[in-house]
């Protein structure tokens, strides 16, 4: 028995050494479906643990079992699976040769630059990107916050600054249709969605500066979106702790109809309940949209943009604690509320295009578009408060707890402002594009109305004095009584109407020089005209292109021109609410000089872009912002100037898949006209500051004119990494990566002037991180009866947003004590928080 025993445990060990010695040879190449090797490719039998990967020319040679029915799998990350089924028989030796198929797990690994964008500085984004990337407010915005040029300092907003701009400076464009922002908000936390609905998009160009005639009247950048136009019945969902998302289009009639439908919801109260503010958040934000084309005939096409978004947000806060200052002198700033804000954004806005193509190298569009929004915001917040210096040594009882009270006080916040908006445009565009020529022109007239009823004031108590507070008289019998005064008052009822017409032409010429260097050259202006104060522009705008031959990797661009930003309604409105009919438009003049250079590393590609500008500026109107809303005072005139350099490195830093890093140095000053003070000097030659000093009986003064001062965008230095990465021999599960660095931007105290505001946030950091894991994908296969039958791909994301928990400051809430000593608090945006998201495309 006990013989029989040990040769049965022979058998059973030795089974596998002998089934291994029966073995033959699989060899072979991977290939796309151009026919271009793939290396690295991930080659294995499904079952067993042996496996390889392919050469730099695709070959792979791979000893498998023999005499039975195996099945050869081959993975790369961005290709669908793809299976062989063989039987080989003991030593034979089989050559095959597989081809993989791309599929939409990821992206191309190389961003597209045609000629033609090349030579207008214009970038073309891949929309996938929008999809993967981290990010709490989600949308292309998320994409392009990465980019060089670009910076933003809240996570919470979708608004972004582009070389020294601000939000109001930056042209949205849907299908050629100018997209507008609400006008009331002034938090992330009401901002709610982006227009752009990521799902939808299958085209994205983006200019930072130096753009064409074609493109309106602003001063920093362009967003040009196109809307995806389906041949086939298609869809995505989306699921997570944010909201959902749902989009399908298809075809009808015969493929004469196309759509694509898109419908949002966010509510963000699960990031508001983070904030230092506690209390009943209900945002509640939602969106749809359409794109409907329809096939008139051989050279006819008629499409409809429709949107529609109502959001609201409602807040009764309860009580706030924040604690500022330095390492050695911490303060606690502690808050009770009573009341309430609610905020309401109602927006529509649809589009007819008519196009008509007499042939195949010119097209003819009428554009018919109309925008209304309807905007309140109502609040009525009292909040009590109380500073205090916190105990920050760690030896005491009492470390972390407050120790001595510095100030007492309360305000009552108040707001009835109503803002409604109509916008009606009727415009014509062409081209015609003939041998090396492109011509484009187009004429437009718009009718802007606006009705605007503002209501708005602040009330501040210091130890139960009213702030500001008149000077005390003790002793006089007859004292001043002045009448009461609130810290700020802003109130008017202002309608507007404005016709405005404007027009456009712009040729680009392609010319192949004698020794095959290659230039494109455009040129173009516009011409701009708006009745409210009789104001003509001339824009005339021009780029070069040069490619030399014996460089084919190398491009070398220039641009230039004149941008007006002719004012909308906020720039025409002075703080105290009254409207300022002599504002005329602001002016940029470009240039610009960048460069292309390709290369391969580590046999990878890459393109690496520099760009360097300077923007002469004039006619602006000062501003300052207090979170994302841009308050101007157009009684002030300013001139300055924005100039900086621009760093990309774009390429495949993990094989496969496409990140980048970019790098931004850059200084906006503004120096205001007839801006000036005075320096007070005693007999001693000693400053003095009138109404503290009590020598004053001999004094002197000095006229001081501050020159130039940052502008309220003077970022100086920005850094961001757009990364993907995945596990090797796993595609389908992937890491996703957004890092952004900014300098702190410049603020200062309220009701004070511009000079004085050379105060510096703390810098801007923050670092989104994704995982994904795509568990259905264009090679998975089910039965007729299973319910993920209908999905083409499938994935699951965990995100973990500000990663390293910082506390980044995006504004600051000023209080005063009675003897006038003023505390800036800073307010805090998210901590670190998590998000789970499903999403699938059928």
């Amino acid at each position: 028995m006990r013989l029989h025993f040990a040769f049965l445990l022979f058998i059973i060990f030795s089974l596998p050494i002998l089934t291994f010695g029966q073995t033959a040879v699989v060899e072979g190449k991977v290939i796309s479906k151009s026919g271009k090797a793939i290396e690295l490719a991930n080659v294995a039998v499904l079952g067993e643990k042996t496996g390889t990967t392919t050469d730099k020319k695709g070959f792979f040679s791979l000893e498998v079992p023999a005499n039975r029915d195996i099945t050869i799998a081959v993975s790369y990350v961005g290709f669908s699976d793809k299976q062989e089924h063989i039987r080989l028989k003991e030593n034979e030796n089989k050559t095959i040769e597989l081809q993989m198929v791309r599929i939409a797990t990821v992206l191309p690994g190389f961003e597209v630059k045609d000629e033609r964008l090349g030579a207008e500085s214009l970038i073309r984004l891949n929309p996938k990107n929008v999809s993967i990337a981290p990010s709490m407010s989600g949308g292309v915005e998320a994409v392009l916050k990465t980019l060089p040029g670009v910076t933003s300092n809240n996570e919470l907003s979708s608004q972004y600054s582009v070389r020294g701009g601000n939000f109001d400076e930056n042209l949205v464009y849907v299908n050629d249709i100018e997209i507008y922002r609400p006008f009331l908000i002034s938090s992330g936390q009401q901002e709610g969605l982006s227009f752009v609905n990521s799902a939808m998009v299958s085209s994205i160009l983006f200019s930072a500066g130096g753009f064409g005639a074609e493109y309106g009247d602003k001063m920093a950048s362009v967003l040009d979106v196109k809307y995806k136009q389906p041949n086939t019945f298609g869809g995505n969902v989306s699921l997570s702790l944010l909201g959902a998302e749902l989009s399908a289009g298809g075809t009808a009639a015969k493929n004469k109809i196309n759509f694509i439908f898109g419908g949002r919801y966010k509510t963000n109260r699960y990031v508001l309940n983070s904030l230092d503010t506690k209390g009943n958040y209900q945002p509640d934000f939602f969106d749809f949209q359409s794109l409907i084309n329809f096939k008139l005939g051989a050279k006819w096409d008629l499409s409809f943009l429709g949107y529609y978004s109502r959001n609201q947000y409602k807040v009764i806060p309860s009580d706030r604690e924040t604690d500022f200052g330095t390492f050695q002198e911490v303060y606690r700033f502690k808050v009770y509320f009573e009341g309430q804000e609610v905020d309401k954004y109602e927006m529509a806005q649809g589009g007819l295009t008519l196009s008509y193509k007499p042939n195949k190298n010119t097209n003819l569009r009428l554009i018919a578009s109309a925008y209304h929004t309807d905007e309140s915001e109502t609040y009525d917040i009292l909040g009590q408060y109380w500073i205090g210096l916190v105990q920050n040594n760690s030896g005491s009882e009492e470390f972390g707890e407050v120790v001595q009270t510095t100030g007492v006080g309360s305000f009552l916040e108040h707001a009835r402002n109503y803002f409604v908006a109509d916008v009606v445009t009727l415009e014509h565009k062409g081209s015609i594009a003939k041998g090396n020529n492109f011509l484009k022109w187009g004429v437009r007239y718009q009718f802007q109305s606006v009705n605007d009823r503002i209501r708005e004031w602040e009330m501040l108590d210091s130890a139960g004095y009213s702030l500001p507070h008149p000077v005390d008289d003790p002793g006089n019998p007859f004292p001043n009584n002045p009448a009461f005064v609130l810290n700020e008052f802003t109130g008017a009822h202002n309608t507007l109407q404005i016709n405005r017409y404007s027009a456009y032409i712009s040729d680009q010429w392609n010319l192949s020089l004698n020794n095959n260097d290659e230039i494109s050259i455009t040129a173009g202006a516009r011409l701009y005209y708006w009745d409210y104060n009789d104001e003509l522009l001339f824009s005339p705008r021009a780029s070069i292109s040069y490619k030399p031959h014996k460089r084919k990797n190398l491009v070398l661009r220039f641009a230039t021109g004149y941008y007006y930003q002719p004012p909308f309604y906020r720039e025409l409105r002075n703080l105290d609410g009254s409207l300022n009919p002599n504002v005329k438009s602001q002016k940029s003049i470009h240039f610009i000089l960048g460069s292309d250079y390709r290369f391969h590393a580590w046999n990878r590609p890459f393109i690496f872009t520099t760009e360097l500008y300077y923007k002469m500026l004039d006619n602006l109107i000062p501003y300052h912002i207090d979170n994302v809303r841009v308050r101007y005072d157009p009684t002030q005139l300013a001139k300055g100037y924005a100039a900086g350099v621009d760093f990309k490195l774009y390429g495949e830093f993990v094989r496969g898949v496409d990140s980048w890093l970019s790098i931004s140095l850059m200084k906006t000053e503004e120096d205001i006209y007839d801006d000036f003070y005075y320096d007070y000097y005693n007999a001693s030659g000693e400053k003095i500051v009138l109404g503290v000093s009590d020598d004053i009986d001999v004094m002197d003064s000095v006229r001081v004119e501050p020159g130039y001062i940052p502008r309220p965008t003077d970022q100086r230095v920005n850094f961001s990494v757009f990364f993907q990465d995945y596990i090797p021999g796993h595609p389908y599960l992937k890491m996703h990566l957004r890092l952004l660095y900014g300098t702190g931007l410049p603020f200062g105290a309220p009701n004070t002037e511009r000079y004085q505001h050379t105060l510096r946030m703390p810098d801007y950091r923050r670092v989104d991180i994704g995982f994904s894991y795509q568990f259905i994908n264009e090679g998975s296969t089910f039965g007729p009866k299973n319910p993920f039958r209908n999905f083409k791909n499938m994935w699951v994301s965990l995100e973990v947003f500000n990663l390293l928990q910082i506390y980044n400051t995006v504004s600051y809430i000023w209080i005063k004590d009675i003897s006038n000593t003023q505390y800036a608090v800073p307010n805090y945006l998210t901590p670190r928080l998590l998000n789970i998201k499903l999403t699938a495309e059928f």
